[in-house]
């Protein structure tokens, strides 16, 4: 039953659990349907058990609570061993208003797979850089883990973390000077979009005139059914005229969710929608516009339904659709938990370089597409050469052009040369001659990538790790490594990245024989691409300690959230030794 609510982040005790309560808790209720429906349970729970073993006291709970976390943990820690790791923190605020650092662990596993696990969650007075070194060296230390092992750090760019003075990083790197920095790539992919938006005039109209249609549709329930019911209505017609097909899958229902200023990519997907029900929504507005029970909100409503029907709502939100579509699916890539640093600057040089082949070849592409929807919606296209105009918008604020000027130099241009820009700015640390030397070890098209130079030159990088023999040694190594993975058979296929090169070297043996290349492999892949798994931690929180049980912290808190968060490790522990733990710890006891 433990195991279950553990696995479920679900609170054990209820406020009530005295006889005459009708409902006692999820640890008592579960017993209790056990026990109505199997007569051997019955005989050993609740009423029928000995007193001193009914296992309803919450001191009883939590220490086998603490028991569960223990194993769960030392499984994490065999997998480290004394290997070294790379650490992503980051700190948040939980229901109870307490700031909690979350601390996760990046490493190469046994078996040459990248991992990363979820070590634990404290609480921090202040997030100061000092405070928070403090608090990761000691639950560091408290596993068995030292700093000293650390051979690369992430986190979410904060000053107080990235500070090259005073700031975690720096204080870190003192211990362990190479436990490189590396600033999360999907928060500086965050930080362009959010650059663009506010640096683009056009941008901020948009978004501001989305905001304005998400307040209309959204004030009320009633608003909703009716989009859900026109949507309905649509999809129902089209099926009719044969314009749409039916299948598992397909004319799902859609809303309009309301994104969140700290996560673009739902900024996508609300843009996505509004093209995707674009004939449903202003069905809906131009109702509720005509609607006497509404008049109240006829001045925005009226507005929001001339911004509709404009071209430049349409072609902003076409451009929207476009590059947050390029960048939502890098993002996507970027928060995978298995990759490596490598595999994501590829990733973020193919976003430059489809951003500069949308500004180079996509412009009549794009209009052409623009053009028939709002030939599809009797929208009126404006004549490219004709003067421009703004919708809703003063004309002395906008300097005199032509609709060419302004949607294709201004907006269209503009935007793909602000993100270029933007992206060049935010990735300038993947241009650092550490990460350039990585690209050696790509095993890519038969290590065509592979300079013997600049992995000894990475070799570097690591002083703690490679002696001057060591060095000497990597070099003559090297020469046979690249050799027999150029004529074996098992590395001339299916190795694209560095995880499949490691997995495969560990499956052939050939870590043991080129040591210092496969601890040199290991060195790059955990360095950190994206602190995502510190932000699921942070979800987690949220469900298991939600406003009913905002009152737990301390170890608790630790430990409730590790078997929830690492449920897949959880799962394989052995119950006899969770019950072993627990026994040891009842005659540790001191005597009461």
């Amino acid at each position: 039953m433990l195991a279950v609510l553990l696995h479920q982040g679900l609170a054990f005790r209820g406020h009530d659990e005295s006889e005459q309560s009708s409902n006692r808790g999820n640890f008592i209720e579960l017993l209790k349907w056990l026990a109505t429906n199997s007569e051997e349970v019955n005989k050993y729970v609740l009423k029928n058990a000995p007193g001193n073993c009914k296992l309803t006291s919450h001191q009883i709970q939590n220490q086998i609570i603490q028991c569960c976390a223990v194993h769960t943990r030392n499984q994490i820690i065999e997998q480290v061993g004394d290997d070294h790791y790379a650490i992503l923190a980051d700190e948040s605020s939980d229901v109870s208003h307490k700031e909690q650092l979350a601390l996760c662990l990046r490493f190469v596993d046994k078996v040459g797979r990248l991992s990363e696990h979820f070590l634990g969650v404290v609480h921090v007075s202040d997030t100061t850089a000092l405070s928070l070194k403090e608090a990761i060296q000691t639950l560091l230390a408290n596993h068995g883990f030292t700093i000293t092992q650390i051979r690369g750090q992430g986190c979410d760019g904060a000053s107080n973390m990235r500070g090259e003075i005073k700031g975690l990083k720096t204080l870190i790197m003192k211990e362990s000077p190479s436990a490189y920095y590396i600033h999360c790539f999907a928060h500086q992919l965050q930080l362009v979009l959010v650059a663009v938006a506010k640096g683009n005039d056009d941008c901020v109209w948009f978004f501001d005139r989305v905001s304005l249609l998400l307040n209309i549709i959204g004030v009320s329930c009633k608003r909703h059914d009716m989009l859900r019911d026109a949507r309905l209505h649509n999809i129902m017609k089209l099926l009719e005229c044969g314009e749409l097909q039916t299948g598992s899958g397909l004319n799902q229902e859609m809303g309009l969710p309301r994104p969140a200023d700290t996560r673009w990519g739902s900024h996508y997907k609300t843009v996505l929608n509004i093209i995707a029900m674009y004939p449903t929504i202003r069905d809906v507005i131009i109702t509720l516009g005509q609607d006497a029970s509404q008049r109240s909100d006829w001045p925005k409503i009226h507005t929001i339904v001339g911004v509709f029907e404009s071209f430049d709502f349409i072609f902003n939100a076409h451009l929207m659709l476009v590059i947050l579509g390029y960048t939502s699916d890098l993002s996507d890539c970027l928060q995978r938990r298995d990759q490596d640093i490598l595999s994501a600057m590829a990733m973020v040089r193919l976003a430059k370089d489809r951003i500069q082949e949308l500004r180079s070849n996509g412009w009549d592409a794009f209009l052409q597409r623009v053009t028939l929807f709002c030939n599809k919606h009797s929208i009126q296209v404006p004549t490219m050469e004709d003067n421009y105009v703004p919708y809703g918008r003063s004309t002395r604020f906008v300097r005199p052009q032509t609709n060419d000027d302004h949607f294709r130099r201004e907006v269209f241009l503009g935007v793909i040369d602000q993100i270029s820009q933007e992206l060049e700015n935010r990735f300038d640390e993947i241009n650092m001659e550490l990460l350039s030397c990585m690209s050696a070890l790509n095993p890519a098209n038969s290590f065509a990538a592979f300079d013997a130079h600049k992995v000894r030159k990475l070799a570097e990088f690591y002083p703690e790790d490679f002696s001057s023999a060591d060095l000497i040694h990597l070099e003559l190594q090297l020469g046979n490594y690249i050799g027999d993975m150029r004529k074996d058979e098992n590395f001339q296929q299916g190795l694209g990245n560095l995880v499949d090169l490691s997995v495969k070297l560990v499956q052939t043996g050939r870590h043991i024989v080129d040591n210092f290349v496969y601890l040199l492999l290991k060195l790059v892949l955990i360095l950190p691409v994206a602190t995502t798994n510190v932000e699921r931690a942070f979800s987690a929180m949220s469900l298991v300690k939600n406003k009913l049980r905002n009152k737990m912290g301390g170890s608790l808190l630790d430990d409730c959230l590790v078997t929830y968060i690492e449920r897949d490790i959880f799962s394989k522990v052995n119950e006899d030794d969770i019950i072993d733990t627990f026994m040891v710890m009842q005659k540790c006891r001191p005597e009461t």
